[in-house]
């Protein structure tokens, strides 16, 4: 059973909670080993972590803030970007003086490396939570703010110009282990999002359903219906990438995994995106074919 988590997954647990406000069951937890979590309320000059342990002072020295920082490879931003956020630790002292506690989360992020992420597969879906996003890709923990990466390509079938356009930081995510490079764990996300049957079992021909303009193009404009799903409407003038429409299903083709849309509407709004919905969420997978049987194109994923 995992009992490594992205950092926040612990914070407002009552166990937690009884733990941090209780001096003597930080003394047990000190003895223990227990992963604990608490807000990182400031990061000082020196970059050592201040942490609220029920109302007390708890310290994260700066080397003890992060996998890497000690030895430079790891940049102090991984210690500064945790500032009002929830961050792992485990006791290593409790003092009568301030500060009381002395923290440290590189013994929480060794203990989860040893103990999960070293023991992770190709194929392994795990439970992530993404906590930035840039133009390659999206950042994500996958356990006691150990990062890894989504690159774009990988975040769904349907493309997308940005990874804010299917994610926002702080989402609860799954991802799947595609490989391991220079001893990091490399994930992709859109096997999760379902097969293009799969997908196309939520609609039918004739409705008429919501969708987002991903792509205009001379000779049409790709609508997503579905994270995994976008189809060809014919072309227009008026839209651009990123606004929302309704459109209705003419016809579906799985032979050759289209579907022809009809713009009904443009709508005038901007939100968040849209709730996923995964199809798989545990396991491993060892093969993934997005295409239906007897199409013409093949998308295939192949996990060791």
């Amino acid at each position: 059973m995992n009992r490594f988590y992205p950092e926040g997954r612990l914070f407002l647990t009552n166990e937690n909670t009884r733990i941090l406000h209780s001096p003597e069951l930080m003394k047990e937890a000190c003895e223990s080993g227990t992963i604990l979590e608490a807000r990182a309320v400031m990061c000082d000059a020196a970059h050592n972590i201040i942490v609220d342990i029920g109302g007390e002072r708890g310290i994260i020295p700066r080397e003890e803030g992060a996998l890497g920082i000690a030895e430079g490879t790891t940049r102090d931003i991984a210690v500064l970007s945790r500032v009002n956020k929830p961050v792992c630790f485990v006791v290593k002292q409790v003092r009568a003086s301030q500060p009381k506690y002395i923290l440290s989360r590189v013994a929480a992020q060794k203990r989860c490396m040893d103990e999960y992420v070293g023991r992770l597969r190709s194929g392994d879906v795990i439970p992530a939570a993404v906590t930035h996003l840039e133009p390659f890709g999206a950042f994500v923990d996958i356990g006691c703010g150990i990062p890894s990466l989504i690159p774009i390509d990988c975040i769904s079938v349907s493309r997308i110009s940005h990874p804010s356009d299917r994610f926002f930081n702080g989402q609860s995510i799954f991802a799947v282990v595609k490989e391991f490079k220079d001893g990091r764990v490399c994930l992709s996300h859109k096997e999760l999002l379902g097969t293009w049957e799969e997908n196309c079992a939520q609609f039918e021909i004739g409705s008429t359903v919501a969708g987002i303009v991903r792509s205009v193009e001379s000779y049409g404009v790709f609508i997503e219906i579905a994270p995994n799903l976008a189809g060809l409407a014919e072309p227009r003038e008026d839209l651009c990438a990123g606004q929302r429409v309704s459109v209705n299903i003419k016809a579906v083709k799985p032979e050759r995994m289209k579907l022809k849309l009809a713009v009904v509407n443009v709508l005038d709004e901007t939100r968040p995106p849209d709730k996923l919905k995964y199809y798989i969420t545990s396991g491993r997978l060892r093969r993934w074919e997005y295409s239906p049987e007897n199409c013409s194109k093949i998308i295939i994923s192949e996990f060791d």
